[in-house]
């Protein structure tokens, strides 16, 4: 089976316990959409886990792509000749608001690691996907973190920004309309739209984001079925 997850947000536990409700084996894949890291409790070892897992599909959402900013930078040996271009006002505004939107749980706990395994998780993030594109069911399914910032209908997969496709909001009269696809996005809250901590379906929009750190649920989305599952 084909399933979907996202903004995890270091809630490991619920993570696992999400994995034993699906039955999660090696038959099946799981794409996660992103936001991994920060503001849960345990965000490193959650990414650790996903990394051994090599049928789990990362997809980038904004909380990588800004740690990944700040951590590279920071786990650059310092020296003279480099000095000013790894510690600029630039980098330490960057840790500044990383550390202001939940980022400061992941930066300690990867202070704690040793080296190796740091430099192996800043790889592992940087190979994380900006989208995926899945077939199922004779529907084409749009895998990513925040939705298709500045949309337009015949506009490449491939032409979108990172910051299109990780920080926008989605607003319906963005949405993808073609009826033979899905475009399945975290980020934004369903708590935040409707109230609910339930997997959110507008048109051709699932949004499943039901802020598992917010006191809402985790929850999983299987392709094959529409099946919804909750933590």
């Amino acid at each position: 089976m084909t399933y979907v997850m996202s903004d995890i947000h270091g809630e490991y536990e619920k993570y696992l316990k999400m994995l034993d409700r699906i039955g999660f084996g090696g038959d099946d894949v799981l794409y996660v959409l992103g936001d991994v890291i920060d503001r849960g409790p345990e965000p490193v070892q959650t990414l650790k886990d996903m990394s051994y897992r090599p049928n789990v599909y990362p997809i980038l959402g904004n909380h990588e792509a800004i740690a990944l900013s700040v951590l590279k930078p920071l786990m650059t040996e310092i020296t003279d000749k480099n000095y000013s271009k790894q510690i600029n006002a630039k980098t330490l505004k960057l840790v500044s608001y990383w550390q202001m939107d939940g980022g400061d749980v992941t930066l300690q706990q990867f202070r704690r690691l040793p080296p190796e395994e740091r430099f192996a998780l800043i790889e592992y993030m940087e190979e994380f996907e900006p989208y995926a594109v899945v077939e199922c069911n004779d529907l084409t399914y749009i895998l990513v973190h925040a939705g298709l910032g500045n949309y337009a209908p015949d506009k490449p997969l491939s032409k979108y920004t990172i910051d299109e496709l990780t920080t926008t909001r989605p607003e319906e009269e963005t949405w993808y309309y073609d009826r033979d696809i899905r475009v399945v996005i975290g980020h934004t809250p369903t708590l935040a739209v409707t109230g609910r901590a339930d997997v959110h379906r507008l048109e051709n929009v699932i949004m499943i984001d039901c802020g598992a750190t917010f006191g809402g649920r985790l929850a999983c989305l299987c392709l094959e079925t529409g099946e919804e599952f909750y933590v």
